[in-house]
């Protein structure tokens, strides 16, 4: 594979101006997918040398619209409100629907009507019950220089993988549980099935 290198750095005032976000693209990626890096300075006095780092894929419905199905639009605001206090990046991955794409998440959702978790519908379209690849975020941080990092996530294999491509993982710190009436089987079955380390009322 190629190593990345940083293409571009833009820096674009968010959440209506109140947050001054530096967004960064880079050279290298073969996939064409342009995954993105969003660095934030911190408010805070109290400097942690090792920056807060949240994987986030991507997540039309969730990330746009506010969809109930899942949590990963609430789990982007809070990335956004915790690392522009402490410093650190969110990358921004196109891996749509853990990676099959929206087209496919939504056959997904029409067969989880039915009754199926989220990973049994995926296996019913044949599909990976999870098709991400987090190697490249890896290789997105070391061509920001970044070799250590606090994770920001309930999710163990983004840690296994970021350690594999030889990120240091210093510390997983926990995301809070966004469940509500429409996504608790969803957040359930990631539990039950991956093993993220999610704690129901």
């Amino acid at each position: 594979m190629n190593q990345l290198t940083v293409k571009r750095r833009v820096v674009i005032p968010v959440r209506a101006g109140d947050v001054m976000a530096e967004f960064i693209s880079f050279n290298g990626d073969e996939s064409g997918k342009e995954h993105i890096a969003i660095s934030f300075a911190g408010t805070t006095t109290e400097k942690n040398d090792i920056p807060l780092v949240r994987l986030h894929s991507e997540c039309l419905t969730g990330d746009v619209f506010g969809s109930g199905r899942c949590d990963c639009g609430e789990q982007l605001d809070e990335a956004i409100d915790r690392i522009n206090v402490e410093g650190g990046y969110i990358l921004y991955l196109r891996q749509e629907g853990r990676g099959i794409g929206l087209y496919a998440k939504l056959e997904a959702y029409a067969l989880q009507d039915q009754g199926y978790d989220t990973y049994e519908a995926n296996e019913m379209l044949h599909l990976p019950d999870d098709g991400r690849d987090f190697s490249i975020a890896a290789r997105m941080l070391q061509a920001l220089g970044v070799e250590k990092v606090r994770l920001l996530t309930n999710n163990p294999d983004k840690a296994e993988q970021l350690t594999h491509n030889e990120i240091n993982v210093t510390e997983l710190v926990p995301t809070a549980v966004h469940v509500n009436q429409h996504n608790r089987n969803y957040l359930e079955a990631k539990a039950r099935r991956k093993h993220h380390t999610l704690k129901f009322d």
